[in-house]
């Protein structure tokens, strides 16, 4: 069990070049399984049995875990039987008739835009008196709602990943997908008053190439962007409490309410499938029907 949890481990690494976290969380979630096939007698991979999947999924369910949560765990475990068959260490693709509860669509926080306005602009008048830290904090605000980008994707990206002639960024998604995504003007300026005055300022010895940098000159982390998101939005008066994350929803949701067509949408958010994106298309139509049933004197 160990060696074929070691050797999955590299193969999602190595073969499919997911990210790190991505990896973490599927390598947990898969030791989690063979733990609990372990405690009902299976030492080795060809022993897993498709009770003893569906005793793994229905023990996560008395813990109280999320809908969502459990249909992402029965498809970790069902691309790990696939694999388990693939690579010769199983006969029988035991998670193949693995069910999973289905998850539960859940409708994003939005910034409205007179918040996303507000946001970038009440950032942008406490970093009025030049520090590094608040030039980088609009630049960061400025290039995730310009971009839609996770925030992932920020903190990897490097100086040379973006072309100021033509306003553009050249983004690594899942799977080390390359994208490349235009920003406008706003951001554009943010970015080139973080480089000329703020990054030099925090940079040092260590700090490479990357763009974003925290306090002690390496490069920001995720946590340190998630923290100056929530902080800065509710700043906003009346604005709901949203991330990272929820700045990219934001993003797609103004584009999509301003008249970009759902591929463009697809293409900039690095959506691997176009069900993806249409999520937004909830959103935009849920805030249609709040307007009409506001405004329409028969509605």
């Amino acid at each position: 069990m160990a060696e074929a949890l070691a050797a999955y481990e590299r193969h999602l690494s190595a073969e499919r070049d997911l990210a790190t976290l991505t990896v973490r969380a599927y390598v947990a979630d898969i030791a989690g399984l063979l733990d609990h096939a372990a405690r009902l007698g299976a030492v080795r991979p060809d022993e897993l049995e498709l009770r003893s999947l569906r005793s793994w999924l229905a023990k996560q369910q008395t813990l109280g875990l999320s809908r969502t949560t459990l249909a992402r765990r029965a498809t970790a475990a069902r691309v790990f039987t696939a694999w388990l068959v693939r690579t010769g260490r199983s006969t029988t693709d035991a998670g193949a008739q693995l069910g999973s509860p289905k998850a539960h669509t859940v409708l994003p926080e939005v910034l409205r835009a007179d918040e996303a306005r507000a946001l970038v602009e009440s950032a942008a008048a406490l970093a009025d008196d030049g520090s590094p830290q608040g030039l980088r904090d609009v630049a960061i605000l400025e290039l995730l709602y310009a971009t839609g980008m996770r925030v992932g994707e920020l903190t990897g990206l490097d100086v040379d990943d973006l072309d100021p002639a033509r306003r553009v960024v050249r983004v690594f998604g899942k799977g080390r997908k390359e994208r490349a995504v235009p920003y406008g003007a706003p951001a554009a300026d943010a970015l080139s008053a973080w480089l000329e005055s703020g990054r030099p300022a925090l940079a040092v010895v260590g700090s490479g190439a990357a763009l974003f940098l925290g306090l002690r000159g390496k490069r920001i982390d995720q946590r340190a962007v998630r923290s100056m998101v929530h902080r800065r939005v509710a700043d906003v008066p009346g604005a709901p409490d949203i991330g990272p994350h929820g700045l990219r929803h934001t993003a797609a949701t103004h584009l999509l309410e301003g008249g970009a067509d759902l591929r463009s949408v697809q293409e900039l958010l690095g959506h691997a499938s176009l069900a993806t994106t249409q999520l937004y298309t909830h959103v935009t139509t849920d805030r249609l029907r709040r307007a009409y049933q506001q405004a329409h004197p028969r509605a």
